[in-house]
């Protein structure tokens, strides 16, 4: 087909299925090879490009003063064929035709629109892209004609495999579907999507796929067969085919056999909207539902018309433009011009008269509801023709090449028309926006369609939404779900995963050997969280806090002390205010009872002063019990020390005091009473003290205890106590304690058997004996003890030792002073004394 023009554009469509080519056995010159089998869809195609050409020199605002031509090629599906129909456009010779010796032809195109495959556009553009000869495809996806270097003229209308690759991935992520298998072709089509569609599942992390199968070209029953059995056993219950139409109807047949339901199939350009042929009744039940990625379509005003002006010419029906349209009449109606042209008709039929009208019979020709493949035509025609225009508008002295030099038709060279072809950008009537990128594709778009089970068991495939591309927001997917149909009992996405989601409080953990999408859930361990689902770790809670049960958030962790609300510290407590308010009762006793031989034996004074400090004692256990503070940190033992020092002082003192009596006694020894008369009492308990004093100060300024939150005990509780700060101040402050017990101890037990009126010796001996027996028991059970338990330690071991000393000191004496007032005598005490 062509149409002379001032500027020349070429065409290669499909508008026969096969073609029939000679052997070539080298003895005579090859015969043309014929082509059989009509394509109306072809036909179609080459019909829209001259459409678009006629609608182009209607448009005064687009090429004004311009005309262009077409020459159009038919490929026959067939490599050699369509390469050969290239060579003639660019050449401008047509080798089919021989006339009187002559090649003859149009002159050479500026451009080509096509080729509708792959395989044919690398072919043919690896030769037109050494000479810039500008090549816009309508139907070639392979991904590998976006490599410049290869092909540097060639453009195509149609998204790349790897925008269609990725347009799959986001229709996976939208459902959540993230194990899938996947059939492809056994060709390069299908080899390069499973690269594709594997490489960008391991890029975004999005899915994995449980198996890759190969389809056989021809019908193979056994591969066939195990691929099926391979789908069934699979837990995949999402299958992705990068096939064409003829390949799935040979899978079909085994599906169906096998009955194998159950599948949600996503299905590839190459079969989602024009494989009619598999929207059966008897399919429906298996292929129902499907979602696939198509074309985009588009509306093209006017074309029903146009294609409907078209009528054979019966003047001239042996050329060969002519003899194109005169097949497609004669393969419409089922007729045969007479005479018939050779090679062309297949089989007889009723004489073509040519009035036939094509409104009165049911073609797809004129059925323009799903345009497709000829919108990319109508596309590709239209840049070729804005870049022309871009390039005829150039202003002399303004323009891009050298010398700021323009372009013009008579000494055009197509690397420049190249130039302006990259640059393009317009849209559709239908609203479409047409550029290309750096690698010749267009700006992506693909239709999601769904192919739809009605009830009265028909089928339609309608559009439930698209898939659009930008350099700025990367694949964006809009689906409209309320007019998905899926072919299952539940009507909603079917759920297709190797493992289940891990819900928060788990991680997840790849199973040995399979892919990253089979996991197992492993709770988070103690201390750790996750509050999202799928996650690959958990995360550590800070310092304060803990998991909670579920380890979906983190809690503030439960605090420990010595608590007023325990029982523990209740009884501390009760025990503390027992012995103060026992202190205070013999203290009062005492008092009341002052005049008394037994409170006046021993120094009174001294008495006192114990029970005094043995107040303290049992006064400041209290400081252990409660939330530490700084305050209390610092004065318990501080105030345990200083109490225990005056109330052992006071006791040694009394013991030094017998002692000095018990040798006054003897002949000269009148003498030693002079050392230990009341003012040197109380200034022996106040150096005593005041060294405690010391201690704790020095204690205090180098390293005061503070507060401490212990983790170390219980890892989700913060143990409240106070740290020493100093372990040797603390050391210090017992053993200097210690000493003064001990040197209490010996002293008391040298006077032990003094005469009965000096028994408070033994009184002494015991308390000490007690005393130092709590305390020493004390050391090992204070280190051991975890948490509040060592303070409960201490203040049990300062609670025993007050009560030790307030008991064997006192208790005798209470005891006589109560219960027993007749002993309470000077002469009782002394009778006793003579008695021993």
């Amino acid at each position: 087909m062509q149409k002379s023009g001032d500027v020349i554009l070429g065409g290669l469509f499909p508008v026969h299925f096969f073609s029939s080519i000679s052997d070539l056995l080298f003895t005579s010159q090859p015969e043309q090879p014929t082509c059989h089998s009509f394509n109306v869809q072809g036909f179609r195609l080459a019909q829209t490009m001259a459409f678009a050409v006629d609608e182009i020199n209607n448009n005064s605002s687009l090429l004004p003063n311009v005309t262009l031509g077409y020459t159009l090629y038919d490929n026959c599906a067939e490599l050699g064929i369509g390469f050969r129909g290239a060579l003639s456009l660019v050449s401008g010779q047509e080798e089919q035709i021989i006339l009187h010796n002559t090649c003859v032809g149009n002159p050479p195109v500026v451009g080509i629109v096509g080729d509708s495959s792959s395989t044919r556009s690398i072919a043919i553009s690896s030769v037109l892209g050494l000479y810039r000869v500008p090549m816009v495809s309508y139907f070639a996806t392979c991904s590998c004609l976006s490599d410049r270097q290869k092909y540097p003229s060639f453009f195509r209308t149609i998204p790349s495999d790897a925008f269609q690759v990725r347009a799959m991935i986001q229709i996976l992520k939208h459902f959540g579907w993230t194990w899938a298998g996947l059939l492809i072709t056994d060709d390069d089509y299908g080899f390069h999507a499973a690269r594709s569609l594997q490489s960008e599942l391991s890029v975004s992390g999005e899915g994995c796929l449980a198996y890759v199968e190969v389809l056989p070209t021809d019908k193979d029953t056994d591969e066939l067969r195990r691929i099926v059995d391979v789908m069934k056993k699979s837990t995949a219950r999402v299958v992705i085919a990068f096939v064409f139409e003829t390949h799935m109807i040979n899978l079909m047949e085994e599906i169906e056999r096998q009955n194998v339901t159950g599948l949600q199939w996503l299905a590839s350009e190459g079969w989602t909207a024009t494989a009619a042929v598999l929207q059966t009744p008897e399919l429906m039940p298996y292929l129902g539902g499907t979602l696939g990625i198509a074309i985009r379509r588009g509306e093209i005003p006017g074309l029903r018309e146009f294609l409907l002006q078209i009528r054979p010419d019966l003047l001239d029906s042996n050329s060969y433009g002519k003899t194109m349209v005169n097949e497609f009449w004669e393969f419409t109606f089922q007729c045969r011009f007479a005479p018939a042209p050779a090679g062309w008709v297949e089989g007889g039929g009723a004489i073509c008269t040519g009035q036939e009208d094509l409104e009165n019979v049911n073609t797809e020709f004129l059925d323009i509801s799903n345009l497709r493949p000829e919108y990319n035509v109508y596309k590709a025609v239209y840049a070729l023709a804005y870049s022309l225009d871009d390039m005829l508008q150039c202003k002399p002295g303004r323009g891009p090449f050298s010398g700021h030099s323009c372009a013009t038709l008579q000494s055009l060279e197509l690397w420049e028309l190249v130039y302006y072809l990259e640059r393009v950008n317009f849209t559709t009537p239908f609203g479409d926006q047409v550029s290309f990128d750096e690698n010749g594709d267009v700006v992506p778009i693909y239709d999601v369609m769904n192919w739809l089970w009605l009830p009265d068991g028909s089928t339609t495939v309608q559009n439930v939404g698209e898939v659009k591309g930008s350099a700025f927001k990367g694949e964006e997917i809009l689906l409209d779900e309320d007019k998905i149909f899926w072919n299952f009992n539940s009507k909603k996405p079917v759920q297709s995963v190797c493992s289940e989601s891990c819900p928060p409080g788990t991680h997840m953990v790849r199973k040995k050997g399979e892919p990253k999408c089979c996991f197992d859930c492993i709770p988070c361990s103690d201390g750790k969280v996750n509050n999202i689902s799928n996650s690959l770790g958990c995360t550590s809670c800070p310092e304060d806090f803990w998991s909670n049960p579920q380890r979906d958030h983190c809690v503030p962790k439960k605090t420990e002390f010595l608590s007023y609300h325990e029982p523990l510290g209740i009884c501390l407590t009760a025990t503390s205010l027992l012995g103060t308010c026992t202190c205070a009762v013999v203290l009062g006793i005492f008092i009341y009872h002052h005049k008394t031989p037994i409170v006046r034996a021993n120094n009174s004074e001294l008495s006192f002063q114990v029970l005094l400090s043995l107040k303290l004692c049992f006064l400041c256990s209290l400081l252990f019990i409660g939330r530490p503070r700084l305050w209390t940190c610092q004065l318990r033992h501080a105030a345990f020390g200083i109490s225990f020092v005056l109330c052992v002082s006071c006791i040694l003192v009394k013991t030094m005091v017998v002692l000095a009596v018990f040798k006054a006694s003897k002949p000269g020894g009148v003498t030693s009473l002079k050392w230990f008369g009341a003012m040197q009492q109380r200034g022996t308990v106040l150096c005593l003290a005041s060294v405690q004093a010391a201690i704790c100060t020095a204690w205090l300024v180098s390293a005061s205890p503070s507060p401490h939150k212990n983790t170390k005990y219980h890892n989700d509780m913060i143990v409240y106590e106070c740290a020493v700060g100093s372990p040797v101040g603390f050391a210090v402050l017992l053993g200097y304690i210690g000493m003064l017990a001990v040197l209490s101890f010996l002293i008391a037990f040298l006077v032990r058997n003094l005469p009965d009126s000096f028994n408070e010796a033994k009184l002494i001996t015991f308390s000490m004996l007690i005393f130092c027996a709590v305390w020493v028991a004390f050391v090992p059970v204070y280190i051991s003890s975890p948490g509040n338990y060592a303070d409960a330690v201490e203040a049990f071991a300062i609670l025993a030792s007050s009560f030790g000393l307030l008991i064997t000191l006192f208790g005798p004496k209470c005891y006589i002073i109560l219960l027993k007032p007749e002993l309470n005598t000077k002469k009782a005490i002394m009778g006793r004394g003579a008695e021993l």
